[in-house]
């Protein structure tokens, strides 16, 4: 809220310099700022009596923007890549998916590594639970398990996180 939209009858001031002004009526805070040629901005409304702050609101929600966009610059969004398998896959396939695995890993992607089973496949799922304890050792150097190998419906997945 800003000058005229406050609406409480007293409040604690702090000046353009941040020092504390004091607690006062609302109307001499109004005024205080209007001879300084700025604005009145509560910033904690919740507080017994409310903080008013005497700035610039323009400058404000500019200089509020500008950090907002700064902090959107150094985060990292961690995606999900997957990584499918079947229960029959051969050596060399898998060192093929597992290279794979280990470019997203590097990159600082989490794999998602799922083994689909199909048929009667569903009759050997100890199979399908070595393969994917062969992938993670595989890749154990780069990788931590996040979650371990879990049957779901028709396919077992297991989450890799990069090793910190």
């Amino acid at each position: 809220m800003i000058n005229e939209q406050i609406r409480d009858k007293e409040v604690r001031v702090i000046g353009i310099d941040g020092e504390q002004l004091g607690v006062m009526p609302t109307k001499d805070a109004m005024k205080l700022a209007a001879d300084e040629g700025v604005d009145l901005i509560k910033i904690a409304p919740t507080a017994k009596p409310p903080v008013c702050r005497v700035m610039d609101y323009g400058k404000y929600k500019y200089e509020q923007t500008r950090r907002e966009k700064e902090a959107r610059k150094k985060q990292r969004i961690i995606e999900i890549k997957e990584v499918r398998l079947s229960p029959n896959i051969d050596d060399n396939d898998l060192k093929t998916k597992s290279n794979m695995a280990r470019k997203f890993l590097t990159k600082g992607d989490k794999v998602k590594v799922t083994l689909r089973f199909r048929g009667r496949e569903l009759a050997h799922t100890q199979n399908g639970k070595a393969i994917l304890d062969q992938f993670a050792e595989g890749l154990s150097d780069v990788a931590v398990v996040e979650k371990a190998a879990k049957f779901e419906g028709r396919s077992m997945i297991m989450f890799l996180a990069e090793k910190r």
